[in-house]
């Protein structure tokens, strides 16, 4: 008998992504009777109604605390946390369980595509994914980064180490800092790299400015956090990590699509940065 899961799914004023989201677990290869769908509206002008899910609503709090509601409302043994604007693949969860099962202790993260090929503002995001997928997932001490957007966990491990932090109440960092703190509680991760979700966020530049300047304001939260929980400075990626960085398309792609996209991740850096010390001012 396959282990009863919780899908949980954060949103917030996107009726049309969710509505996509959930007609694609609607395909799921896996036992209806073994999984429930979990929506946290996080505080819709507009309530949410999604057919073939529970509800649950809370006043405006971020997407972590928005998961952290879902988690603790869940029945699932296992809890795979997906966005309003992704759309998993057939044996998305099969794949979580399959891992869990043998490895109830770890955390797992699956790989993550931009659906929105012609969308430059959307690709270039999801390579700055891909690149720090390869830049944090591949050295000898293994994976120690996911997105939220597709990773699976035990539901009491998860509760156990407190959830995502909401502290951080955008979508920016609190993913990272789960991550970090539960590596240093001694816990690991694994990659499921067939454990695949198509992710469909359109951008204009403008939004891509506005998204990135909110990750580096969420990147100063989770370093401070970290720096605290931790007893050490704020650390900070060396110089050759945003050199490569900005090299990274051109091992992708090639000619002006390549340039395309290198700004773009340039831009994304700028805005970041922007974002990060104007938290720091703030503070």
């Amino acid at each position: 008998m396959e282990p009863f899961c919780s899908i949980i799914i954060p949103t917030r004023d996107r009726p049309r992504q969710l509505a996509a989201c959930l007609a694609a677990l609607a395909q799921l290869d896996y036992p209806r009777d073994g999984f429930e769908i979990v929506v946290v509206d996080d505080g819709s002008e507009t309530p949410v109604v999604a057919s073939g899910a529970r509800v649950i609503r809370q006043p405006n709090a971020g997407p972590g605390a928005a998961r952290n509601t879902g988690a603790r409302a869940a029945s699932g043994e296992f809890l795979a946390f997906t966005d309003d604007d992704c759309a998993p693949a057939r044996d998305w969860l099969r794949q979580a369980v399959s891992r869990l099962t043998v490895n109830p202790d770890h955390l797992v993260g699956g790989r993550i595509r931009n659906s929105l090929t012609t969308n430059a503002c959307a690709e270039a995001s999801q390579m700055l994914v891909s690149y720090l997928y390869e830049y944090y997932n591949t050295g000898r001490h293994g994976p120690s980064f996911f997105t939220s957007n597709n990773m699976a966990v035990g539901r009491e491990l998860f509760l156990r180490v407190g959830g995502f932090d909401p502290a951080l109440p955008r979508a920016a960092g609190e993913d990272r800092e789960l991550c970090d703190r539960w590596l240093q509680l001694g816990y690991r991760l694994i990659y499921a790299p067939d454990m695949l979700i198509q992710h469909a966020h359109g951008l204009t530049l403008r939004r891509f400015w506005h998204q990135h300047f909110n990750y580096g304001r969420g990147a100063h939260h989770y370093h401070v956090i970290r720096a605290r929980r931790r007893a050490e400075p704020l650390r900070i990626e060396p110089r050759a990590f945003y050199f490569n960085l900005l090299r990274f398309p051109f091992t992708q792609t090639r000619g002006v699509r390549a340039l395309q996209l290198s700004a773009l991740i340039f831009i994304a850096q700028a805005a970041n940065a922007l974002g990060f010390f104007w938290e720091r001012w703030k503070r």
